[in-house]
């Protein structure tokens, strides 16, 4: 038998968990990342697989998704994943999703000395419409956004945003399990809708972090940072 009764929602504060790694000396090149991780993940994974998309050690920041779980049964051995949200609750989890960046990302660049002109977010399948709707509400703090594995927000062309600011770096795998071929070869031409700069990119492989893909994320900083001009 269902519930009767209408949902409530009551604002409260909750802490938001991180896992930062610093290199030893940053200069000029330096950037500050903010990895969101996949469905089932931990932000140690995304930590690891998001240093090998980069050539230099940046200031990274791996973000722990809101919910945790259990991927096993409960127990000693037990192992938890943590993820974005649920279909049901949609709306709530953007919501928490952007409190988190909005709280985080100003804080991390007062602390790393690193402006928006070098803040990237970089995530893997279930939060990346999540950071493509972030940069389409929120305007100048980020330079850039690689998105892997994920798909574009279904309201993209008639919800509440605006123009991004921001360069989108996405990247789609030929024989996802999640995301069809004939579904991705679209995402560009949606995405430019509201993104003057995008660059795509189709490769071979499942749906599973691309470890060889450090070469275009490498190609497409040298173009948005005018990195040897």
């Amino acid at each position: 038998m269902p519930v009767e009764g209408t949902q409530q929602e009551v604002p409260v504060t909750r802490p938001a968990r991180y896992l930062l790694s610093r290199p030893p000396e940053a200069n000029g090149g330096t950037l500050l990342v903010l990895a969101l991780h996949g469905y089932g993940m931990r932000p140690d994974v995304m930590m690891r697989l998001t240093k090998g998309l980069f050539h230099a050690q940046h200031v990274i920041a791996s973000l722990e998704g809101p919910n945790s779980f259990f991927l096993t049964g409960p127990g000693p051995d037990a192992r938890i994943g943590y993820n974005w949200g649920t279909p049901e609750t949609t709306g709530f989890h953007w919501r928490v999703h952007h409190e988190i960046l909005l709280s985080l990302i100003p804080r991390l660049q007062r602390e790393s000395g690193i402006g928006p002109e070098r803040t990237l977010i970089v995530g893997f399948s279930q939060p990346v419409g999540m950071n493509y709707r972030f940069a389409a509400t929120h305007s100048g703090l980020v330079r850039g956004v690689i998105g892997i594995c994920g798909g574009v927000p279904r309201d993209w062309d008639d919800g509440p945003y605006r123009d991004v600011d921001a360069a989108l770096l996405h990247i789609a795998r030929d024989d996802d399990e999640f995301f069809p071929v004939e579904t991705v070869t679209r995402f560009e031409d949606r995405l430019r809708r509201r993104a003057p700069d995008v660059e795509f990119h189709l490769i071979p492989g499942k749906h599973r972090f691309p470890s060889g893909a450090a070469h275009l994320v490498e190609s497409w900083l040298d173009r948005i940072l005018n990195r040897g001009a």
